[in-house]
């Protein structure tokens, strides 16, 4: 018993340290001058070591100095577009390849804030995300050329400049840009382009499904880019490290901590177009990977496939991620070896994290009074019946006891701020709570519920709201209904998230009214959806209700599931082979829930 004591005490004093180094490398480069930004810190990594591979990619390899000149030439490129002038808002829309990296350095160079556009969206809601930056100027990969054309009547009335990083393109209302990037100059455009930028920039605007709607704009900027800088180093990440970044680049966990963190540390990045189980032990063979970053789904992915006996043979020391469940991290480790596994909690408009450092499996850290008195938090109870925080005759919330669970809210300060959504100030105002624990406070509602042990160990528990997690990406569920009821045969659609057996997180699923003198048409509900939804956000079952799905019947059609032996309403299920929804039966929910159908 003295000697756990004194192990927690010894983590505890760890964690300190950490913190204050971590505050401490924040403080020196806010006030070092001139301003010194991430991309300052890129430039040094150049300087440097200019002959460093900073990313490998299929059968291409780049080192910092190519990084450096590639970027300066696709700004001159960009400089020359009569559309654009350095400081203009760009949308992004690539999928994982170096030219993210390099487009996004030439954007930081011209001091442009850069839209990271989800390559799986389209129609509405790639022009919503696209609206919500007011870019000037669309750069896309060669791939998305199609998508882009679904939308291109609408850029070319506002007069958007549409870039296609291809040698050639025949659409009018599109240019080429990789022709012009080859013949532009490689010299360093001058940096009075970007003096006007400061911590309080934007810098990146990364998408995030929120409560309600299309999905919203989280403002990243400069000063959050700063602090995100040092989080692989403070990991015990190196130069001598290859870190594997197979998660997208548009999203938070693969900009910040895969791209972003690897240029603080002078690592090389061996770059995956996606993420690939079959694969991912001989990459990192191939590759000499030592660092790997994950979301819960993908240790479980790994898990799943076939055991070998060379499993533990490979560098990797650290897994960096989020979202494994406890009996999946045991098992992981039980096969792929001795494995680091560094679990956090994060969001990208957040201004609270957790992470792991006493690696107890299944917590996403522990809390401490330090990093309370530094980011004040709390958990409260929450009513998820009426979807809103507990409060007393007072009218603030209430504490949830230890054991129990509750709300993460986190208070907003001066360093811990909430940036908010970009043209969306509704939204930016439901994830603030005000009354809190004293009357004018005001707090950010992460909208996650935790739970604390007696051994102060932090646990996810789940998510609030209309929102669920799929895949690792968030799901709103009311763009997901707007979009079901513009299919023409439904009246009404109500959707929410369901548990399967072995899965991480809730998969869609809808409660459905038809439309009078109508049918569900299968085929027809299905093309409607891969049309205008991403993969993991398409509803896998559908169930036929005659009357109203209002918003209070959603817990108990949660409650129900998929199970066709206790839901008396007519059920279906997204086939893809079949390119339709077709009937449950007994059959495939078993196979479903045994694992053997893949979802």
């Amino acid at each position: 018993k003295m000697y756990k004591h004194l192990h927690g005490y010894l983590l505890l004093v760890f964690k300190f340290l950490k913190k204050i180094k971590f505050l401490h490398f924040e403080s020196n480069q806010r006030r070092r001058r001139p301003l010194f930004l991430v991309l300052d810190r890129f430039l040094e990594q150049a300087a440097a070591h200019p002959n460093k591979t900073l990313v490998v990619f299929e059968k291409q390899r780049y080192t910092y100095a190519d990084a450096d000149r590639i970027s300066s030439k696709t700004a001159n490129a960009l400089r020359a577009q009569p559309g654009y002038k350095a400081g203009d808002a760009v949308a992004l829309f690539m999928g994982n390849e170096p030219a993210f990296m390099f487009t996004w350095l030439a954007l930081t160079k011209l001091g442009s804030p850069v839209s990271f556009l989800n390559h799986n969206i389209r129609s509405k809601s790639l022009l919503h995300c696209f609206h919500c930056c007011k870019a000037t100027v669309l750069i896309a990969a060669s791939e998305l050329k199609d998508a882009v054309e679904d939308v291109l009547p609408y850029l070319v009335e506002q007069g958007i400049t549409v870039l296609l990083m291809n040698e050639h393109c025949d659409t009018p209302g599109i240019e080429s840009f990789a022709d012009k990037v080859e013949l532009a100059a490689d010299s360093p455009p001058p940096q009075s382009l970007r003096s006007h930028v400061t911590l309080k920039s934007p810098a990146v605007y990364i998408y995030t499904s929120g409560t309600t709607g299309l999905p919203k704009a989280a403002v990243v900027n400069q000063n959050r880019l700063l602090t995100v800088l040092a989080v692989l180093s403070s990991y015990g990440v190196t130069a001598d490290d290859v870190v594997y970044l197979n998660l997208p680049l548009y999203h938070t966990a693969g900009f910040f901590i895969g791209f972003i963190g690897s240029i603080e540390t002078g690592s090389t990045i061996f770059l995956k177009r996606k993420f690939s189980a079959s694969q991912f032990w001989e990459d990192c063979r191939k590759h000499n990977v030592t660092v790997v970053q994950y979301i819960g789904e993908v240790l479980r992915y790994l898990c799943c496939t076939p055991k070998r006996e060379n499993d533990k043979d490979h560098k990797v020391r650290l897994a960096i991620g989020n979202g494994v469940r406890a009996e999946v991290w045991r098992e992981f480790l039980e096969r792929f070896g001795n494995i680091k596994i560094q679990e956090f909690y994060a969001s990208t408009e957040g201004n609270v994290g957790f992470l792991n450092y006493a690696g107890k499996i299944g917590a996403i850290g522990r809390v401490n009074f330090i990093h309370r008195k530094l980011f004040p938090y709390t958990l409260i109870q929450y009513d998820s019946e009426r979807d809103e925080p507990v409060r007393d005759v007072n009218g603030l919330c209430i504490e949830s006891p230890k054991g129990e669970t509750g709300l993460l809210v986190s208070k907003v300060t001066g360093i811990s701020p909430f940036v908010g959504y970009a043209q969306n100030e509704e939204q930016t105002e439901r994830k603030r709570l005000r009354n809190v624990l004293k009357k004018g406070d005001l707090y950010f509602n992460s909208g996650d519920l935790m739970r604390i042990d007696s051994d102060n160990f932090i646990y996810f528990q789940d998510r609030v709201g209309d929102t669920f997690r799929w895949k690792g990406e968030n799901v709103a569920t009311t763009e997901v209904s707007d979009i079901l009821a513009m299919s023409g045969c439904l009246k009404e659609a109500n959707v929410y998230g369901v548990r399967v057996p072995g899965h991480e997180g809730r998969i869609g699923m809808a409660a459905v009214v038809v439309r009078e003198g109508e049918r569900l048409d299968g085929h027809r509900i299905y093309d409607h959806v891969v049309s205008y939804l991403p993969s993991y956000a398409r509803p896998r079952f559908i169930r036929i209700r005659v009357t109203g799905t209002f918003k209070q019947m959603k817990m108990k059609l949660v409650e129900e599931g998929f199970n066709p032996e206790f839901v008396q309403d007519p059920l279906y299920v997204l086939d893809d082979g079949e390119k339709s929804y077709t009937p449950m039966t007994a059959q495939l929910y078993s196979r479903i829930i045994s694992g053997s159908l893949k979802l």
